[in-house]
């Protein structure tokens, strides 16, 4: 079962919940609905992990329910007469009681009726078997690479042809990971697709499943990406006044917050408040970045790679550090125009300058503003190696090449996950 069918049969339900058990109006019904849709949506219910474990799927139900109530509130301000008093009570029983069930028995028939896909793999098993066994893996192997080769147009047919009689797996459709191998059997291709056969290029499965960009795929289909990348367009006039009014809006709610971090610094360990430290903005230009200071301010200067860092942190900082609270100056920079509320984060000076040399493709993550939090933030938490510093690139790209407005709500509120499960970086 899809996961699109498992969420419009969620809509659905709570739809029709409202409609026939709360007697609300249909657009009330709808609009609402779509809201709790999202709330849990942003939780991360439907990723697959999440409906294997009732008990995990049970949590993140309750929290993005309730999450949700916060914006149907302001609608609930407005329109208070179109309501039915127990909404709440029963649109959250109602959440936790069926879906997490409904998700668990959905779970089960996806993983015993999903049909198994087999992939003939034009391409190299030592330069791209791992990219393709990580797909399979997201997939609960229900796509597989059953067999990689270097083809030309006679060994290519052959093969297709004994298709389901001497091969011990039925080819169901060709991946092509290399464009340079495909050139060699081009014309076998298109015939094979104009025949039906599934016909699929590394780029859009690795982004569908892995929901990143890998460094390999991106040099083995390099003009392909460089022409993207290239013409990416920078913040629009209405981006930028998303920013400005949303930054607006959080600064003046976290107002209070950034009081009381303001006050639990100075009474623990004195000025400043405020740590400012330059980073790489858009088209490399340098700005400066405003946080919360949660280092103690004698050692602030003196970082020692060795050091256990958890030595140097306040107990403010802890806790900031955890909640990400740290970053709530930002909003300023948003302001400002250093930065927009989601964008890939903002290096300092001289790691920015180690990896441009190092990660290819790098330099692509300053066509845009950089972000408070960013689709890199909520996938992949901790940065400490040339790997991690690769594979937090790769979730850059995506973002960077699927940017949009829907993107950039589900970072938002995944973010406000991270958040309330204290699951902060660094």
């Amino acid at each position: 079962m899809k996961k699109l069918t498992v969420q419009l049969i969620d809509i659905a339900l709570i739809v029709l919940m409202n409609i026939f058990f709360l007697h609300l109006s249909i657009p009330i019904a709808i609009i609402s609905s779509l809201i709790i849709y999202l709330g849990i949506y942003s939780f991360r219910v439907y990723d697959t992990q999440t409906m294997k474990s009732y008990t995990e799927s049970l949590i993140k139900t309750t929290v993005g329910t309730l999450i949700s109530f916060i914006l149907i509130l302001i609608l609930y301000f407005f329109l208070s007469k179109y309501f039915n008093r127990y909404f709440f009570l029963y649109n959250l029983l109602f959440t936790i009681i069926i879906l997490p069930i409904l998700h668990k028995i959905e779970y089960k028939i996806y993983e015993k009726t999903m049909p198994v896909k087999n992939y003939l793999v034009i391409g190299k098993q030592e330069e791209i078997g791992h990219i393709m066994q990580e797909i399979s893996d997201r997939t609960l192997h229900k796509i597989r690479f059953t067999q990689y080769i270097n083809p030309n147009p006679t060994t290519l047919d052959e093969i297709i042809k004994q298709n389901g009689k001497t091969t011990s797996h039925i080819i169901h459709g060709i991946v092509i990971t290399d464009p340079e191998l495909e050139k060699t059997v081009k014309p076998q291709i298109q015939n094979y697709k104009e025949e039906g056969m599934d016909i699929e290029y590394l780029p859009n499965m690795a982004e569908k499943y892995l929901n990143r960009i890998p460094i390999e795929v991106a040099q083995k289909f390099k003009e392909y990406y460089e022409v993207i990348f290239n013409n990416v367009q920078s913040s629009s006039p209405s981006q930028k006044i998303f920013d400005k009014f949303f930054g607006s809006i959080f600064l003046i709610i976290a107002s209070p917050f950034m009081l009381i971090i303001s006050i639990a610094t100075l009474i623990e360990d004195g000025r400043p408040v405020i740590y400012k430290q330059k980073r790489m903005g858009k088209n490399e230009k340098i700005f400066t970045i405003n946080k919360f200071r949660s280092l103690k301010e004698a050692q602030i200067n003196e970082y020692n790679p060795n050091e256990d860092i958890e030595k140097r942190v306040l107990k403010t900082g802890k806790v900031i550090r955890k909640l990400r609270l740290d970053e709530l100056p930002q909003f300023w920079n948003i302001i400002k125009g250093d930065m927009s509320i989601v964008g890939p984060r903002p290096e300092m000076i001289e790691f920015h300058n180690l990896m441009s040399n190092q990660i290819p493709f790098y330099n692509y993550r300053l066509k845009l503003n950089p972000g408070i939090t960013g689709w890199a933030q909520i996938h992949y938490k901790h940065t400490s190696t040339l790997e991690d510093y690769i594979k937090k690139t790769e979730y850059d790209l995506y973002y960077i090449k699927n940017r949009n407005i829907f993107l950039d709500l589900q970072i938002m509120l995944k973010t406000l996950e991270t958040m309330l499960g204290m699951r902060g970086a660094r």
